[in-house]
């Protein structure tokens, strides 16, 4: 969930400011009310070493399957094929709405109210990721900003993993259908990076990403400063797991041309095989692994068209 990209190419078509709020008044009315478990519908990024367990929401083989049965399901309901080929990727244009609610302590700059450039610099670093052009597979998707939205709420900082005040920020301020992605930045708990929301059926208020505000292009968390975490997260928000999900055991991330990995890789490490039986070096250079921004790079065919499955069954 991590990258450092050039912020030049594929720029942002609109940019809407928004007032800032105090005292957490929204800007929407979520369209459901948020869940009380989120399990297995959140995947989190930690930071090596932090406080927290390496991912909070690690889903299990039982829950894997239940997500694959529930997509097979979706795809069904709405008389849609799995996307197979490069070519149907290629053939897709989804230009997907962004919001972002910038939530911060008091309305300074070191506790949470990072720069409009610093938003517009990770949208053009999505765009770039999502297009292939760092090197990857282009898929369907491109990001619009929307609108920015400024939040100033003490009791909402720093946002909390799967807490009620998470629940209560995210059913204040959510806006847009299924289809729209609406991005939390802020300081984050447990030393995290980001979490986001797997898509269902039932897309709820609790929807969307939380991303840690310094790891967006030209923050100060250093190595994860280049916007990948944003990248990284908004994969599973269009349904990628983990490169590492399984580990070296069945079908693993569920896509047939990521090399099997056994854990999360950190860092950039070198000629990494941890599933020796495997074909194939672990992928570290993938944006869903959990390598430095500066050593992921790409998404590969076969989640490319896995994303445009989800969006074809869930966002569409």
């Amino acid at each position: 969930m991590n990258l450092r990209r050039s912020l030049s190419t594929l720029g942002l078509t609109a940019l809407v400011a928004a007032s800032t709020l105090t005292g957490g008044a929204g800007v929407g009315v979520a369209a459901a009310p948020a869940p009380t478990c989120v399990e297995p519908a959140a995947a989190a990024k930690a930071k090596p070493g932090g406080s927290a367990k390496q991912d909070p929401n690690e889903l299990t083989t039982e829950q894997v399957a239940a997500n694959e049965k529930a997509l097979e399901a979706a795809l069904k309901a709405k008389g849609k094929a799995r996307a197979g080929t490069a070519a149907a990727v290629a053939a897709a244009t989804v230009t997907i709405p962004v919001v972002v609610h910038v939530i911060s302590e008091d309305g300074t700059r070191a506790n949470g109210n990072i720069p409009d450039s610093m938003i517009t610099n990770q949208i053009n670093v999505l765009n770039q990721a999502y297009s292939g052009g760092t090197g990857g597979a282009a898929t369907a998707f491109a990001f619009q900003l929307q609108s920015i939205n400024r939040v100033t709420n003490a009791a909402w900082y720093p946002i909390v993993y799967n807490s009620n005040s998470e629940k209560a920020m995210k059913a204040a301020l959510r806006v847009g259908g299924a289809g729209t992605l609406n991005i939390y930045t802020g300081l984050l708990s447990q030393d995290l990076l980001g979490w986001a929301t797997f898509p269902q059926s039932n897309i709820t208020s609790y929807d969307g990403a939380v991303i840690l505000a310094e790891s967006l292009p030209g923050g100060n968390a250093s190595p994860y400063n280049l916007g990948d975490t944003a990248t990284h997260e908004i994969g599973h928000w269009l349904n990628l797991y983990h490169t590492f999900q399984g580990g070296c055991n069945g079908q693993g991330d569920q896509v047939a041309d990521t090399p099997a990995e056994k854990t999360a890789a950190f860092g950039c490490p070198t000629n990494l095989d941890t599933c020796k039986s495997k074909p194939g070096l672990d992928p570290i250079h993938n944006f869903m692994d959990y390598t430095d921004d500066s050593c992921m790079y790409e998404f590969t065919a076969g989640q490319a068209t896995r994303m445009l499955d989800a969006w074809n069954a869930y966002r569409a």
